[in-house]
């Protein structure tokens, strides 16, 4: 049924800043640009629509639209960021990199199945960059029980009443 993710889209304030960061400095080619004229309803509009490719196959991509408000803020982690698989490898140098270019920048961060820094990108969005450790797979197979049973928990814990204080 569903194959893989073939894209994500995201607004930005502006292509070529954006260009800069995921194609500059985090090496992902620009692979396709589509400028939209006109929406499916007939609108008249001026959108551009960037992909940029990861190894994977599958792309980040991103809608320049300035006829359309958003409101472009810091994201919080917990609200929204976008997690990107490299070699163990590659985080110290991505981490330093990030740092000599001036670009908001955290980490290395250990959460016992993978390691991960963190990037603040031209629009506000958080980019993980993550190496997976020994035992992910096992600790992100579907139908883990150990994830089931912390989801059952958290839920029910959530719907309890709470004690009168």
């Amino acid at each position: 049924m569903i194959k893989g993710l073939h894209h994500n889209a995201y607004r930005c304030r502006d292509s070529e800043e954006t260009r800069a960061f995921y194609e500059g400095f985090l090496g992902l080619p620009l692979s396709g640009a589509l400028e939209i004229a006109e929406t499916k309803s007939g609108r008249k509009t001026k959108v551009l629509h960037t992909f940029y490719r990861l190894d994977d196959g599958s792309f980040l991509a991103f809608f320049e639209a300035p006829d359309m408000p958003f409101e472009f803020k810091a994201q919080h982690d917990f609200d929204l960021h976008i997690a990107l698989e490299v070699a163990p490898d590659v985080l110290r140098p991505m981490l330093e990199k990030g740092k000599a270019a001036g670009i908001e920048t955290r980490g290395i961060s250990d959460h016992r199945f993978i390691d991960s820094i963190y990037f603040r990108d031209p629009n506000g969005y958080v980019v993980e960059l993550t190496a997976k450790r020994a035992g992910h797979d096992e600790e992100m197979a579907p139908g883990n029980t150990r994830s089931r049973d912390i989801l059952t928990r958290w839920t029910a814990e959530k719907r309890a009443p709470r004690a009168a204080e």
